[in-house]
């Protein structure tokens, strides 16, 4: 039985209110078409009504992210930007951001998302059991979890939103063999961390892409966090010991450490590719110093992370696993 009148329902449908309350009643000589479209019109009528109930409500998103400054703040920027487009309700971001934490603290800012009274959480974060554990709690107690740019497969996460990390890994290796030539080469693959999925994903393309070109030997390094001090040491370290090594792929950050690193060491580099299009690549790639960068619209990523948070509380349609599509940037191409 509808809650709204027989006139409400009439102006929604275009019909005469004799005619909706001949459907309404089940009259005989009411013609199929008539009936769909009452129906139609009710529907409508629900999710108006559904939409002016909402009308000013605020929706709290905790955004908790390990990662960078230099990402975090690009990321901030979009979210920022498309939360203000997402009428007729308010979105409120309350930023979690994090250049060094353990894991066991980060996991307990995810568990504090529910004394917080957030409706969601956007998660950046290491695949690790705690991490799981904590996202896993939040899914029990109704509140929707979406991963960005790197995933937590194992986890009750509502979906990941980024980049197919191992398609990106394939495309920098394909680029690296157009570059590289058939002379043998090194290629030094930079990691933050092991812990994040996404990074091992793109690891992995990278390395399966290469494994049909024996000639070229990758030599990974990790942990350094994409922080200046720590990726500069390891990189130093390695360039040390590898004197094949004449090329790079960034995969976690911290590109003018890695730079100076070689420039320190006296090494030339043929090739040098990265991800996300932060100031400090802009700047890299203006002076040809980065040959490519691999980038995704974090806009769009954006509008997708809100609409998929907000999908619980019947606002959005829920989508199914989301990938952006990858944006390959040189010094030619620099929007």
């Amino acid at each position: 039985m509808s809650k709204f009148t027989v006139k409400q329902i009439a102006a929604q449908a275009g019909f005469s209110t004799a005619t909706v309350d001949r459907v309404l009643h089940g009259r005989n000589g009411v013609h199929d078409q008539t009936r769909q479209r009452v129906e139609q019109a009710i529907s409508e009528l629900r999710e108006q009504y559904k939409l002016d109930a909402l009308q000013g409500r605020t929706f709290y998103i905790d955004v908790i992210m390990y990662t960078p400054a230099r990402f975090s703040h690009l990321v901030r920027e979009s979210l920022n930007r498309i939360s203000v487009q997402m009428a007729p309700f308010r979105i409120r971001l309350r930023y979690f951001l994090y250049q060094d934490i353990d894991i066991e603290s980060l996991s307990e800012v995810i568990h504090e998302a529910e004394d917080r009274g957030s409706h969601g959480v956007l998660l950046k974060a290491p695949d690790h059991p705690e991490i799981n554990q904590a996202v896993n709690r939040l899914h029990h107690n109704g509140i929707p979890t979406v991963t960005l740019v790197t995933d937590l497969p194992g986890s009750k996460r509502l979906n990941y939103i980024g980049i197919d990390n191992i398609s990106a890994g394939e495309t920098a290796a394909f680029l690296m063999t157009q570059w590289l030539g058939s002379d043998p080469n090194g290629i030094l693959l930079v990691q933050s961390s092991h812990l994040f999925h996404g990074e091992e994903a793109r690891a992995e393309g990278f390395s399966q892409f290469l494994s049909h070109h024996p000639h070229i030997e990758v030599t990974t390094v990790s942990e350094g966090h994409g922080l200046n001090l720590s990726t500069k040491k390891q990189v130093k370290d390695v360039l040390g010991k590898k004197e094949n090594i004449s090329a790079v792929y960034s995969i976690g950050g911290g590109n003018r450490a890695i730079l100076d690193a070689f420039q320190e060491m006296n090494r030339p580099i043929q090739a040098f590719i990265g991800h996300d299009l932060d100031d400090d690549n802009r700047h890299l790639l203006r002076s040809r110093q980065l040959h490519a960068v691999i980038d995704h619209n974090l806009d769009d990523d954006a509008r997708v992370a809100f609409s998929n948070l907000l999908s619980p509380y019947g606002l959005m349609p829920t989508f199914s696993y989301t990938t952006s599509r990858i944006n390959i940037v040189t010094p030619f191409n620099l929007p």
